[in-house]
C-alpha cells in the first residue's frame, strides 16, 4: 500500500466512524467534543477552548421516532439528526452549538432530545450592512460566554486568533486538494475526494492539514493522465452517501468542482484580517456568497456556477437537491434559468438521506452520461 493510499484509507475511517475519532481525541487531550448543527458555524471559539468541534450533518436509516417532532416533509438532514438524537448519539458531546438560518432548524433548536446542553445563534439575513456584523459579533460574545460556562474555562480572545490561524491555513490546503483532485481524477475517485474533505469535521484541524497537505504533495508526484470521461460542477447541500458517489465513479464522472454546503462553501473564503478575532469571525459571514442560506438579493449562485464551469473545465452542473430543503428549492428556479441561458448542461438530482435504493438515480445519471457523451 502506498502512501496516498494510506492517508485515503485514515481520513475514509474516520469518516465512517467519527464516535471514534472523537473518543481518541479525549483520550489524547483529556478533553471531549462540541457539535456542531450544520451549516456555518463559528468554529473557531470551540476550537480555542481546545475542544474538537464535530459536524453533525445525520447520516443514511430508517426514519421512525423523529416523526413524532417533525413533520414528514421537513428536511431530510434534520429528520435524520432528529431521529439520532432520540436514540442518544449526540449524548457524548459537551454542548451543541446550532445556528438557524431556516425554518426546520429553528424547530431542531426548539425540539432537541439529546442531554448535551445546547447553544442557538442566529446569522443575520442583512448580511451586507455594518450593523449586520455588530448584531453577529454580539451573538458570537453570548456563545463564547455560554461555551465557557459550560466548559468552566475561558476563552480569550488571543486563544480564538490561533484557531482563526490554524483554520485559515486548513481551508487553503483543503482548497488546494481540490484543485489537485480535479487534476487527477484517476487517482482521486469521488468517494475518495468526499472522504478527505469530509473527515475535517471530526478532526482536530492541524492534524487534518498535515495529512492533507501530505497527500497533495504525494499525488502531484504522478504523472497526469487524460482523462477520458466527463467532469462536471456540484451544487447544494451535500453529495452523499458513498453509494451516490459510486454511480458518478460507475460512469466515469469526475467532480471538477463542488458549490456543496458541506464541502467547499465551508472553506471557499477565509476568515478576513483584522484586530478583533470575533468581528473577523462575523466578516466572514458578510463576504462568504453563493450559498440558500446566505441572504444576497443579487442572487449570485447562477454566475458563480457558471465561472466555475468554466474555470475548471467542467462538462456540466449536477444539481444535488436536498429532499423538502425549502431555501435550496426556492433558489434553484433562478440559477437554472442562468444555466439554460449559458447552455450548460445540468441535472436535478434528489438527495434523501432515508433512500435505500438508488437505481433511479443510476438511470438519471447513466442517461444525463450518455447526453453528455454526443455533447461536442
Amino acid at each position: 500500500m502506498n502512501r496516498i493510499e494510506t492517508i485515503l484509507n485514515e481520513l475514509t475511517e474516520i469518516t465512517k466512524n467519527p464516535t471514534k475519532a472523537v473518543e481518541d481525541f479525549t483520550k489524547k487531550t483529556g478533553k471531549g467534543a462540541v457539535g456542531v448543527m450544520p451549516v456555518y458555524a463559528p468554529e473557531e471559539i470551540i476550537h480555542a477552548a481546545g475542544y474538537l468541534p464535530v459536524g453533525i450533518w445525520g447520516g443514511q436509516g430508517s426514519i421512525k421516532k423523529a416523526r413524532t417532532y417533525l413533520p414528514p416533509f421537513a428536511c431530510s438532514i434534520m429528520q435524520s439528526v432528529m431521529e439520532k438524537q432520540i436514540e442518544g448519539a449526540y449524548d457524548n458531546l459537551k454542548a451543541v452549538l446550532i445556528s438557524v438560518p431556516c425554518d426546520t432548524l429553528k424547530c431542531i433548536s426548539q425540539k432537541w432530545k439529546g442531554t448535551s446542553p445546547t447553544i442557538t445563534f442566529t446569522h443575520p439575513q442583512n448580511r451586507k450592512i455594518e450593523g449586520a456584523n455588530k448584531f453577529l459579533v454580539e451573538e458570537f460574545k453570548i456563545i463564547k460566554n455560554k461555551l465557557e460556562t459550560i466548559l468552566d474555562l475561558e476563552i480569550t480572545d488571543e486563544a480564538i486568533e490561533k484557531s482563526i490561524e490554524i483554520y485559515n491555513e486548513n481551508r487553503n490546503v483543503t482548497r488546494e486538494f481540490v484543485k489537485i483532485a480535479a487534476e487527477y481524477p484517476h487517482v482521486i475517485d469521488p468517494i475518495n475526494r468526499h472522504a478527505v474533505v469530509k473527515s475535517r469535521y471530526f478532526m482536530e484541524k492541524a492534524q487534518h492539514t498535515a495529512l492533507v497537505r501530505e497527500l497533495n504533495e504525494e499525488i502531484t508526484k504522478i504523472e497526469k493522465k487524460e482523462w477520458k470521461g466527463k467532469k462536471v460542477v456540484l451544487t447544494g447541500i451535500t453529495a452523499e452517501p458513498d453509494e451516490l458517489l459510486e454511480i458518478f465513479k460507475e460512469y466515469d464522472i469526475a467532480i471538477a468542482a463542488d458549490d456543496l454546503a458541506q464541502e467547499s462553501k465551508q472553506f471557499r473564503i477565509d476568515v478576513p484580517e483584522g484586530d478583533d478575532p470575533l468581528y473577523r469571525l462575523a466578516k466572514w459571514w458578510q463576504e462568504f456568497d453563493g450559498c440558500s442560506l446566505a441572504t444576497n438579493v443579487d442572487k449570485p449562485r447562477g454566475q458563480m456556477l457558471i465561472d466555475m464551469v468554466k474555470e475548471n473545465n467542467a462538462d456540466a452542473v449536477i444539481i444535488c437537491m436536498m429532499k423538502f430543503c425549502d431555501p435550496e428549492e426556492f433558489d434553484y428556479p433562478i440559477y437554472y434559468q442562468q444555466l439554460q441561458d449559458a447552455s450548460i448542461s445540468n441535472i436535478y438530482i434528489e438527495i434523501d438521506q432515508e433512500t435505500t435504493s438508488f437505481e433511479q438515480i443510476r438511470t438519471r445519471i447513466n442517461s444525463f452520461s450518455e447526453m453528455l457523451q454526443d455533447i461536442v
